[in-house]
């Protein structure tokens, strides 16, 4: 552990770099720390917090950056949520405060929300979906081979997805497997339904020699419908910490967000109260299982919708972004969407 006069001194470095983006010296640190130091003696900590790995020299200046170890002694052990300007806390509220006809609609909001107000990309997943009950079934034919399936869940939301029919399946049987979902299935819960129960009674209601195709079907919409959805809002701002060199980094790391399910899993990994003293945790780039990251944090909090299930919101930005304020921003957010999803919920019970 550091003495508290060389956290203060890095706190300060952190906090200075974090606003300017420039190596700081001694004398800056000397200005700005709350009790008085001589610069010899500032200087004398901060070759001690050099040899410790927790703040490194550039190349083109005597003044001191933090290094990935010197932002997670930061994160583990000083940093503390800032209070944002009222001004945030009521654009939140306003743009959360209309009507929404589905969860998705809300979760998908949500992450706009944070990336306007932070300028970061920001993702946000809904909460499980399990218990929720199926209210209802329906294909729509779109075309001669492709179909739209429609399923209805008892917490508003409605499922879409079009699919291409195999050429040797016809409109009576599809039919019957509409027919064997709203018979068999409608007033189920998601979690109840399992690819055995499913199996059979495509076996002994659909009694076709394509039931395997159509059980396929059936199951890939209850699939869409029980899996998490998560949004993402920003891509953009990742030019924001790029430069011309690096233009294929961006590039790359676009397709990762598109496309990979590497965030959806850093997402869902659990805090451990123990030792995470916040809700919120932050994972530096070289934390993180992928290069293109190296330049970036990954903050995530957890929200929860009683019974209903939890959620997870995220923000990757910049590593020297400014902590205090983004996690202060994601505590008040997690309860703020928690609040709005309740009371969305509420209207169908």
């Amino acid at each position: 552990m550091l003495t508290e006069r060389q956290e203060l001194i890095l706190k300060t470095i952190i906090t200075d770099f974090t606003q300017t983006h420039e190596p700081v010296g001694s004398k800056t640190v000397m200005k700005q720390l709350p009790i008085k130091v001589s610069s010899a003696t500032i200087r004398n900590e901060m070759a001690v917090l050099e040899d410790q790995g927790l703040i490194e020299k550039t190349h083109s200046s005597s003044g001191r950056i933090p290094s990935s170890d010197g932002y997670r002694y930061y994160l583990d052990n000083l940093v503390e949520p800032l209070q944002l300007p009222e001004s945030v806390y009521n654009t939140i509220g306003t743009q959360l405060d209309r009507p929404f006809h589905q969860v998705n609609e809300i979760v998908q909001e949500a992450a706009r929300i944070l990336s306007d107000l932070t300028n970061y990309t920001a993702f946000a997943e809904g909460p499980e979906s399990r218990d929720v009950k199926i209210t209802g079934f329906r294909i729509v034919p779109l075309s001669s081979r492709q179909v739209m399936a429609i399923l209805v869940t008892s917490d508003g939301n409605v499922q879409n997805q079009v699919y291409a029919l195999p050429h040797n399946i016809h409109g009576e049987e599809i039919e019957k497997a509409v027919r064997m979902i709203n018979d068999q299935l409608v007033g189920k819960s998601l979690k109840e339904i399992n690819v055995s129960l499913l199996s059979e009674l495509a076996k002994n209601e659909l009694g076709s020699d394509h039931a395997n195709e159509l059980f396929s079907l059936v199951e890939d919409v209850l699939k869409d419908a029980a899996s998490e959805q998560m949004y993402v809002d920003g891509q953009i701002n990742l030019l924001n910490n790029t430069t011309e060199n690096n233009v294929n980094d961006i590039r790359s790391l676009y397709e990762l967000i598109d496309r990979d399910n590497l965030f959806s899993n850093l997402m869902n990994i659990k805090a451990d109260p123990k030792t995470e003293k916040y809700p919120v945790k932050v994972k530096l780039g070289s934390e993180l299982p992928n290069d293109l990251l190296k330049n970036y944090s990954l903050l995530t909090a957890e929200y929860s919708v009683g019974s209903h299930g939890k959620g997870t919101i995220a923000l990757l930005g910049p590593t020297n972004m400014p902590y205090s304020q983004m996690i202060g921003l994601l505590e008040y957010f997690r309860n703020e969407l928690a609040k709005k999803l309740l009371d969305y919920y509420g209207k169908f019970q």
